[in-house]
C-alpha cells in the first residue's frame, strides 16, 4: 500500500504547469474510435483514468502508441471487437462514452455500466433517453448496456432534450450522433470547455457540429471521420485544486498553461477570500500572503462554480476567518470527505446539501483516508495548511485524476513524499 506523508506548515514559491484535461481526454480518446485512420493526441495527462481507456481500446483492437509522456497516436481503422472488457470498464466512470462512439460507428454497442467515484446517485438515464430519441434500442441488464440500431448500420439523429444538465450525457450524444444519417439536436445541454474541446475535436477530424458552449447543440451526422492531430485543453479542476492549495497554504506560485476565462468561478471566489490573483496571457500568478475571509459558494453547471472544486475550496476555508457555507447544486454524496477534515480539528456541520464551515486558526496532521478524486486532492490541500504530519491513504482515487502530484507540490516547496507501507500480510511475516 502507498500513502502520501506531508508535513504542513511550509508556504509554496515558485511555478506549476497544468497538465491537459482529464475531462476531455477520457471523452476525446475513445471519440477515436469513429476515425478512419490516425489520431494524434497531444496535452494527454499521465493518469490511471487515461491509462485504462487506452487499455481498453487496446483490447477492442486499436493500435495504440505511446509517442512521448504527453502525446499518443490511436488508429481505430481495423477494430473488430464490439465488447468492451467488464473488469476495465468497472474502473472508470469515462467508460460509458464507449456506448455512445461504439453505436455511432457500428449501430451495436455491449459496454458494462461504468464505475468510478461514488458521489451518489448517478445514473445514465439521460444518455439512454438520447439514444433512444436517436433512433436506438438500449437495455440495461446483468451489469451491461446494451444498444443497438434496428434494422440499419447507423442512428437515424433525432431531437433530444436533456430533464437536467449533464455534461456525460451531451458528451455521449455528441459521440453517437457524428456519424449518425442526419441531424441530432441536443437542448439544455452542458456547457463545460471539455465539451467544447471534444467538439472541437470531432469538428478537426471532419464532424459537423454547431453550438458546442451554448445549451444548444447540433451536430450534422457525416460519413465519415478522417485522421489527424489534435492538442487537449489544459485541465480547469488540476489548476483550481492548486489555486485552492496556495489560498490554503499560503506564498505565491505562478500557475502555467491555462486558461484564465475557464477559471472565472474559481478567481472570484478566491479573491472575494482575500487571495491576490494576477491574470496573464495563459497563466495565473497567485499570491497569499495575509489571513482569508469567508465566503459563500454554490456549486453549479459552468460557468458557475464546478462541483468538482468544492472540496478544495472546502479544505481552503477550513482555515478562514469567519463562517462560510457551501451548498452542493450537482451531486448528493460529495460531503464525504468531512469526517476526515474533522479529524484534522476542522469545524464543519454537514445538513443534506449545505456544509457550514466555521474557519480555525490552524488544522493539524492526522492520518486520513481518500474517499474520491476530489476529496483525495482537497486533503492534500488540508495537510498542507495543517500544523504537523498528515497520512492520506486510498491515493489511488486522486492519481486517476492527477498527473505527478507530489511532484509538482514538492517542486514549489511543500514537503510532500510517497511512501510504501508494508500490507498486513508481510507485515505478520516482518514479525
Amino acid at each position: 500500500m502507498t500513502k502520501y506523508v506531508i508535513k504542513g506548515g511550509n508556504p509554496l514559491h515558485g511555478t506549476i504547469h497544468i497538465s491537459g484535461a482529464k475531462n476531455a481526454a477520457v471523452a476525446i480518446i475513445p471519440a477515436a474510435l469513429l476515425v478512419d485512420g490516425v489520431c494524434r493526441i497531444e496535452n494527454v495527462p499521465q493518469i490511471s483514468d487515461v491509462t485504462l481507456i487506452l487499455q481498453i481500446l487496446r483490447e477492442l483492437g486499436a493500435d495504440v502508441r505511446i509517442v512521448n509522456r504527453s502525446t499518443v497516436e490511436v488508429d481505430c481503422s481495423h477494430i473488430r471487437n464490439r465488447q468492451v472488457p467488464y473488469e476495465l470498464a468497472r474502473k472508470i466512470r469515462a467508460s460509458y462514452y464507449l456506448v455512445g462512439a461504439l453505436l455511432s460507428r457500428f449501430g451495436w454497442a455491449e459496454v458494462p455500466l461504468p464505475g468510478g467515484c461514488d458521489l451518489g446517485g448517478r445514473p445514465i438515464d439521460q444518455h439512454i433517453k438520447g439514444f433512444v430519441a436517436m433512433g436506438a434500442e438500449v437495455d440495461v441488464r446483468n451489469g451491461l448496456i446494451y444498444a443497438r440500431v434496428p434494422d440499419r448500420c447507423r442512428l437515424p439523429g433525432g431531437q433530444v432534450y436533456l430533464d437536467m444538465v449533464s455534461v456525460g450525457a451531451t458528451m455521449n450524444i455528441m459521440l453517437a450522433a457524428a456519424l449518425a444519417q442526419g441531424m441530432t439536436v441536443i437542448e439544455n445541454a452542458a456547457k463545460e470547455p471539455h465539451i467544447v474541446d471534444l467538439a472541437n475535436f470531432l469538428n478537426s477530424m471532419g464532424a459537423d457540429i454547431r453550438g458546442a458552449g451554448t445549451d444548444v447543440i447540433k451536430i450534422h451526422g457525416v460519413e465519415r471521420l478522417r485522421g489527424g492531430s489534435y492538442s487537449i485543453i489544459p485541465d480547469q479542476i488540476e489548476a483550481g485544486t492548486y489555486m485552492a492549495a496556495v489560498a490554503a497554504a499560503g506564498g505565491e506560485v505562478l500557475i502555467q498553461n491555462v486558461i484564465p476565462k475557464h477559471l472565472d468561478c474559481i478567481t472570484a471566489k478566491l479573491v472575494e477570500m482575500g487571495v491576490d490573483v494576477e491574470e496573464q496571457d495563459d497563466a495565473l500568478l497567485l499570491r497569499r500572503t495575509s489571513a482569508m475571509g469567508r465566503v459563500n459558494v454554490k456549486t453549479m453547471p459552468y460557468p458557475g462554480f464546478p462541483t468538482d472544486m468544492q472540496p478544495q475550496i472546502a479544505a481552503a476555508l477550513c482555515v478562514a476567518r469567519g463562517t462560510s457555507v457551501l451548498t452542493e447544486g450537482v451531486w448528493d454524496n460529495r460531503y464525504r470527505y468531512v469526517d476526515e477534515f474533522r479529524r484534522m480539528g476542522a469545524k464543519i456541520q454537514v445538513d443534506g446539501k449545505v456544509a457550514v464551515i466555521e474557519g480555525v486558526e490552524h488544522l493539524t496532521g492526522a492520518p486520513i483516508h481518500a474517499c474520491d478524486l476530489r476529496a483525495g486532492a482537497a486533503m492534500i490541500i488540508a495537510g498542507l495548511a495543517a500544523q504537523g504530519t498528515t497520512e492520506i491513504d486510498g491515493i489511488y482515487h486522486i492519481e486517476r485524476g492527477y498527473e505527478t502530484i507530489v511532484d509538482k507540490l514538492a517542486a514549489v516547496g511543500a514537503d510532500i513524499r510517497v511512501v510504501t507501507v508494508p500490507g498486513e500480510d508481510m507485515q505478520s511475516q516482518v514479525g
